[in-house]
C-alpha cells in the first residue's frame, strides 16, 4: 500500500474545495450503493445509469409543466413505465420514486390546476404511487389520489402497493367511521383489491381488509376452487382471536365456502362450532352418499349431538355410537393391553420408599374404595377387571368398603363397562339384587356410567333410572344416583322424557336441596349449551323460591348455579337475558349464580375482556368477616368461580392459556385462601391430558402446600394434566407423593385417584374436551369436567368426604384417543399412516408440510396430544377432513 504516494483529490473548480471521489469497483461503478441512494440530489454521486433516469425524469416533469398539452400523455406513460420498470432490493425505495419525490409538490399543484379528463386522471394515478414515499407523513396521499382516479388498473403498481393502499383503506375507513361519514368508495375501492391479494397469494392481506371493513360477508364471492382451502384456513384461525359477534361471522363465511366447494366434514366442523343445529341438519340432508353420510355421523356422535336416522340402520349405528366397544377393543388388541391391570401395576409400591411402602396399602375402606376408583379409571371399557367383575357377587371387592363407599364401588362397574350397553346391563344386573341403599344406589349410578355416550333404542337407562319407585326411594343417596345416573346417561341428547322426569323434582320443595341441585346438573347436562327455556325457567323458580331461600346456603346450591350455566354453554352474548333475571334474587349467592353462567357462555372463547372481568373480580380483596357470614361465603365462591372461569375461557387458545396460566402464578402467591385453593384446578383445567412439564412442576409444588385444600387439588390436577397418558415422570411423581402422604388419608386418597387418572384406559384415553385436530370443544365433555372441579373447590366437603362419587362426572369427558380406519362397509381396514406432531401451516407459501417428526404406523394407532396422522400413500382417500377418531376411507379411483 502506497503510504506516501496518496492521489491527489479533485477540486472543485467553482468553490475550491476538495470533492470526494467514490471509490469504484474493476468495472469502474461507484461501489457504495449506499451513498447513492441518500445523496439523490447530488448528479456527482450517481451512476451513469442513475443519472440518466433522473435527467429523464426531470424532462418529464418540465413537458408536464409546459402548457403543450400533446406533451402530457406521452410524458405521463414514460413515467408510469419508469416507475414500474423498475428493480429494487426488498428494502430500497425504487429510484424512480427517489428522484421523483422533490418533484411531488409541483405535480400536486399541476394536478388542482388542470382541467378534468384522461390526462388528469393519469397524472392523479403517478401521484398516488409517488404518495407511498410520504407514508410517515400521516397524508394518506396513496389513497386520496387513487380515489381521484378510479379508472386507472390498480394492479399493475405492483403488490407493494395494492399492500399500501389497503393500510390506508383502513386508517381512512376508522376515521370517517368515528366522524360519521360516507365509507362506499373506500368499500368499493377495497372490493377491487381483494382479487388481487388472491390471485397473488395474499389471502391474509384479503381477509385482514374485508375484516376491518366490515364486509367479510362478501369473500365467498372472490374465491374459487384453488384459492378457498387457505382463505378458510386462515378465516378459521383468526377466529379464536375476534370478539362476539365477528367470531360467529368469520366461521359462519368459511362455512358457506365449504359448503360451496362440497367439502362436508370440514362444513360440518365449522357448523358445529356455530351451535346451530339448523346448518348440522342442512348439510347432514344435503348429502346423498352412504359412506360420506356415515363418516359426519360419526362426527355428530362425537359431539354428542341428538339426530335419530330411522329408515337407516347403518346410520343409525354410527350416529349411536353403539359399536364404540368394539373399536376401542380392536385398538387394545393391537396394543396388546387387553390384559386387566391391578391397582400394584399402578401403584409399584416396590418402588415406594421402603419405611413407607408397607403403610399405604393398610386393608382399610378408605383405601379400598380407592382401588376400586383405580381399578375402574384403568381398566374403563376393557370390561375386564380382576377385581369387580367375578362370577360370585359375595367375592366382589364391594365387600371390602363401606356406607357410600359402596355406591361407588358398585358404580365403578359402569366404568369398567363402558360404552357396552348390551352384555353391560347383564353384568350390572346381577347387582341389583342387593337390598343395602348403598348398592342400590351404586347399581342405578353403573346403569348410567354404562350408557354415557351411547344411544340405544329401547332406552334402557330411562327405563331404569325413571321408575318411579327408585326416584322416590326412602334413601336420598339412591334418588341422587338416578338424577345423576339420567345425566350422565343422557348427557347431550336433550331427550324431553328426561326433563319430564326431572324438572318436576328440581321444583320439589320439599325435596332435600342435594337431590334438587342433582336434578338440576342432571338437566344442565343433558341439555347442555341448548338454553332449554323450560329447564332453565325451573332452576330459576327454584332459586327464587320463597321456601327455599334458607336453603341457598347449602353447600350443594352450586351445582344448582352449574346446571343453570350448562343450559348456556358456549352461548355467549345469549346468556344476557338470564343474568339480568338472576339480578332479581334476593340473596348473596345471586352474584356467584350469575358468574357461573358467564363463565360458562363464553367457554372455550379466549375472550380477553372476558378474562380482564374475571381477573377484577380475584383481585377484590374481601374483608375479613365471620367465616359464618354468609355473604363472604358467597363472595368467595364468586371468586373461585372467576379463577375456574379462567381457565375454562383461556382453554382453546394457546396464547391465552399461556397468558393465563402466567396470572395463575400471580393469584397463588397475591391470592387469598380461597382463590389458592382452586388455581391448581384451574391449571388442571386449562391443559387436561397435556403434561407439559412447566404446568406439572408447579403443581408439585403446590401438592406439598401447608393448605391441606391446595395440596388435595395440586395432586388433583396432577392427574387431571397426565390423564391417560402414562407420563412416566408424573407416574413418579405421584409415587412420591403417595409416601409422603402415607399417614395422611385425605391426600393419600387423592393420590390414588390421581393414580388412576394418569393411567386410565391403559394409557389409550383422553380427558380433553377438544377434539377433530383441537378444533371442537365438546361441550358435554367440558361439562363433566367443570362437575368434578365445582365439587373440588372444596374438596373435605365433598370428594374426600362422603360424595367421591362424583368424580364419575369425569365419564362424560372419557375418550379413546384413537384413529381406528374403515372401508365404506364399516369393517376395519389396515392402512399405514404417518403420525406426528402437528404443524400450523395458516398463511404458509405453498404446500407445507402439516406434521413433523412422524412415524409411520398401521391403524388403528394411538395419537397423543397435539399429534396429527396422514396417509402414508395415495392408494386410499379419507372422507374426513382429519384422520381422528373413526375414519372411513375410500378406494382411490
Amino acid at each position: 500500500m502506497a503510504q506516501n504516494n496518496e492521489p491527489t483529490k479533485p477540486v472543485d473548480k467553482g468553490k475550491g474545495k476538495a470533492v470526494e471521489e467514490p471509490q469504484k469497483d474493476k468495472d469502474g461503478k461507484p461501489m457504495n450503493g449506499k451513498k447513492d441512494e441518500d445523496n439523490v440530489d447530488g448528479s456527482e454521486h450517481l451512476s451513469e445509469e442513475d443519472l440518466q433516469l433522473k435527467n429523464d425524469l426531470d424532462m418529464f416533469v418540465e413537458r408536464l409543466i409546459e402548457p403543450k398539452k400533446e406533451l402530457y400523455k406521452p410524458a405521463l406513460e414514460a413515467m408510469a413505465t419508469s416507475i414500474k420498470t423498475s428493480t429494487s432490493s426488498m428494502t430500497a425505495v425504487p429510484k424512480p420514486l427517489k428522484f421523483l419525490r422533490p418533484h411531488y409538490e409541483t405535480l400536486t399543484n399541476l394536478y388542482e390546476e388542470w382541467p378534468a379528463g384522461e390526462d388528469k386522471n393519469a397524472l392523479a394515478d403517478v401521484l398516488s404511487v409517488l404518495g407511498m414515499t410520504f407514508s410517515d407523513e400521516d397524508r394518506q396521499d396513496t389513497l386520496k389520489y387513487r380515489l381521484l382516479a378510479p379508472t386507472q388498473d390498480v394492479g399493475s403498481w405492483g403488490h407493494e402497493y395494492v399492500r399500501h393502499l389497503a393500510l390506508e383503506i383502513g386508517e381512512v375507513y376508522s376515521k370517517r367511521l368515528t366522524a360519521d361519514e360516507e365509507t362506499q368508495d373506500l368499500v368499493d375501492l377495497a372490493l377491487t383489491l381483494v382479487p388481487l391479494f388472491l390471485k397473488s397469494n395474499a389471502e391474509a392481506d384479503a381477509v385482514d381488509l374485508m375484516s376491518e371493513l366490515e364486509i367479510i360477508n362478501e369473500l365467498p364471492k372472490f374465491v374459487d376452487e384453488n384459492t378457498y382451502p387457505r382463505v378458510c384456513l386462515y378465516l378459521v384461525s383468526m377466529v379464536n382471536l375476534l370478539t362476539f359477534p365477528d367470531n360467529e361471522t368469520f366461521l359462519t363465511v368459511a362455512h358457506d365456502i365449504y359448503f360451496k366447494y362440497e367439502q362436508w366434514t370440514q362444513a360440518m366442523v365449522l357448523a358445529i362450532r356455530l351451535n346451530s343445529m339448523e346448518l348440522v341438519n342442512g348439510i347432514f340432508d344435503h348429502v346423498e352418499e352412504p359412506a360420506l353420510k356415515m363418516q359426519l355421523a360419526f362426527l355428530i356422535a362425537r359431539q354428542k349431538i341428538p339426530m335419530e336416522a330411522q329408515d337407516n340402520e347403518d346410520l343409525q349405528e354410527c350416529l349411536s355410537s353403539t359399536k364404540m366397544p368394539e373399536h376401542f377393543k380392536s385398538l387394545g388388541k393391537e396394543l396388546n393391553i387387553l390384559e386387566p391391570k391391578t391397582t400394584e401395576d399402578i401403584y409399584k409400591s416396590h418402588l415406594e420408599s421402603s419405611r413407607v411402602a408397607g403403610m399405604t396399602n393398610l386393608d382399610s375402606a378408605r383405601h379400598n374404595l380407592a382401588a376400586a376408583f383405580v381399578n375402574a379409571f384403568v381398566n374403563a371399557g376393557f370390561g375386564k377387571d380382576k377385581m369387580m367383575l367375578t362370577d360370585v357377587v359375595k367375592d366382589s371387592w364391594l365387600w371390602k368398603t363401606k356406607d357410600e363407599g359402596m355406591m361407588s364401588t358398585v358404580a365403578s362397574l359402569g366404568m369398567l363397562l363402558l360404552w357396552d350397553v348390551e352384555s353391560g346391563l347383564h353384568k350390572i344386573d346381577k347387582f341389583t339384587y342387593l337390598q343395602e341403599d348403598e348398592n342400590i344406589a351404586g347399581t342405578m349410578l353403573a346403569i348410567g356410567l354404562c350408557n354415557t355416550g351411547v344411544r340405544t333404542d329401547p332406552e334402557p337407562a330411562l327405563a331404569l333410572l325413571g321408575d318411579t319407585e327408585k326416584l322416590r326411594h326412602k334413601s336420598p343417596l339412591v334418588r341422587t344416583a338416578c338424577c345423576m345416573g339420567l345425566g350422565l346417561a343422557y348427557a347431550g341428547s336433550q331427550n324431553q322424557d328426561v326433563a319430564e322426569i326431572l324438572i318436576p323434582i328440581i321444583t320439589d320443595s320439599s325435596e332435600d336441596m342435594q337431590i334438587s341441585a342433582m336434578a338440576a346438573l342432571a338437566c344442565g347436562m343433558v341439555f347442555v349449551g341448548s338454553a332449554d327455556f323450560e329447564v332453565s325457567q325451573a332452576i330459576i323458580e327454584t332459586l327464587m323460591d320463597e321456601d327455599r331461600i334458607s336453603q341457598l346456603k347449602d353447600k350443594w346450591t352450586r351445582f344448582l348455579s352449574l346446571g343453570l350455566g350448562l343450559l348456556y354453554f358456549g352461548k355467549q352474548e345469549e346468556v344476557e337475558v338470564i343474568l339480568e333475571t338472576i339480578k332479581v334474587i334476593e340473596h348473596p349467592m345471586a352474584k356467584s349464580i350469575s358468574i357461573m353462567a358467564e363463565i360458562c357462555a363464553f367457554a372455550g372463547t379466549g375472550a380477553v375482556l372476558k378474562i380482564q372481568e374475571l381477573l377484577h373480580v380475584c383481585n377484590e380483596h374481601i374483608e375479613d368477616r365471620d367465616d359464618k357470614d354468609e355473604t363472604k361465603k358467597a363472595d368467595e365462591l364468586c371468586q373461585q368461580y372467576a379463577v375456574i372461569g379462567l381457565a375454562l375461557v383461556a382453554m382453546g387458545e394457546d396464547v391465552g392459556q399461556e397468558m393465563v396460566l402466567r396470572q395463575f402464578g400471580h393469584l397463588m402467591h397475591y391470592g387469598d385462601p380461597n382463590i389458592r385453593r382452586v388455581v391448581p384446578l384451574a391449571m388442571g383445567l386449562v391443559s387436561p391430558s397435556n403434561p407439559q412439564m412447566k404446568v406439572y412442576d408447579t403443581l408439585s409444588r403446590y401438592s406439598h402446600d401447608t393448605d391441606s385444600d391446595v395440596a388435595v387439588n395440586a395432586i388433583f390436577a396432577m392427574g387431571l394434566l397426565g390423564a391417560g397418558t402414562n407420563n412416566a415422570r408424573l407416574a413418579q411423581l405421584l409415587r412420591q407423593l403417595a409416601s409422603y402422604y402415607h399417614r395422611e388419608q385425605e391426600s393419600l386418597f387423592m393420590v390414588r385417584i390421581a393414580q388412576g387418572l394418569l393411567h386410565m384406559g391403559k394409557g389409550t384415553m383422553t380427558l380433553s374436551p377438544f377434539h377433530t385436530d383441537r378444533q371442537i370443544l365438546s361441550r358435554v365433555s367440558a361439562a363433566g369436567l367443570l362437575a368434578v372441579l365445582v365439587a373440588l373447590i372444596d374438596p373435605k366437603q365433598f370428594i374426600t368426604s362422603k360424595a367421591h362419587y362424583l368424580l364419575y362426572f369425569l365419564t362424560t369427558a372419557i375418550q379413546p384417543r384413537m384413529l381406528v380406519t374403515l372401508d365404506e362397509e364399516l369393517k376395519p381396514l389396515t392402512v399405514n399412516v404417518r403420525v406426528g406432531q402437528a404443524v400450523d401451516v395458516v398463511g404458509q407459501a405453498g404446500r407445507p408440510k402439516t406434521i413433523t417428526g412422524w412415524q409411520t404406523q398401521s391403524t388403528p394407532v394411538l395419537l397423543g396430544f397435539g399429534e396429527r396422522a396422514e396417509l402414508e400413500d395415495e392408494e386410499y382417500i379419507s372422507l374426513s377432513s382429519t384422520l381422528e377418531g373413526l375414519v372411513i376411507l375410500r378406494k382411490a379411483s
